[in-house]
């Protein structure tokens, strides 16, 4: 029997990552750049947000948002702003566990979904060379706590407690259990 395609879903999201990870996951879907402001440091605010900034192109179809942050010691490390930032950044993850918090937003007219999944990422000493190295990568940029974990920046990790996909950018265990419930199957879950 043939199942008819799902109708894309809309991407409120500048990132490549969320885009190669609903693509890995044979997700279809467009992407709609957000209007939404970023202000303070709540993932889970930041993803609605960004959702609700592109509902009214939606029509009938469903609305992802998402945003994803680092914490280590109580602080927020968001994207560095140069090269420094990343220096820092990575000097105070290195050798200890922190956690990448990340919010999603699933929303149609009808309803709207809001979740948090944090994972524990621990890494390991790092070497002023180390740090050096990455930074010379330019990897950092545009990336929650200076590094990504898909790249080169897997080699700064020691370990990891959770969604592997949530430390790249997206939840992506939170999303597929959505996409299941709220539309049995049309999506290819459930």
């Amino acid at each position: 029997m043939s199942v008819p395609p799902a109708p894309p879903l809309i991407l409120a999201s500048r990132s490549p990552q969320r885009r190669a990870i609903l693509e890995q996951l044979r997700i279809p879907h467009e992407v709609v750049l957000p209007t939404y402001e970023e202000q303070g440091d709540d993932p889970v605010e930041h993803a609605a947000g960004k959702a609700r900034s592109v509902a009214g192109v939606a029509q009938e179809r469903p609305v992802l948002g998402a945003d994803t942050v680092v914490v280590c010691d109580g602080l927020v490390l968001g994207k560095p702003a140069d090269a420094a930032e990343a220096e820092q950044m990575l000097e105070t993850l290195g050798g200890k566990t922190h956690e990448v918090v990340s919010g999603l937003c699933l929303r149609t007219l009808a309803w709207e979904e809001l979740h948090q999944e944090t994972t524990r990422v621990t890494f390991r000493a790092l070497t002023p060379r180390d740090i050096a190295t990455y930074i010379a990568t330019h990897e950092w940029r545009d990336r929650a706590g200076g590094y990504a974990i898909q790249g080169v920046g897997a080699a700064l990790v020691e370990r990891i407690e959770g969604d592997y996909l949530n430390v790249v950018g997206l939840p992506a265990a939170v999303l597929i259990r959505l996409l299941a419930a709220r539309f049995s199957g049309i999506y290819g879950f459930g």
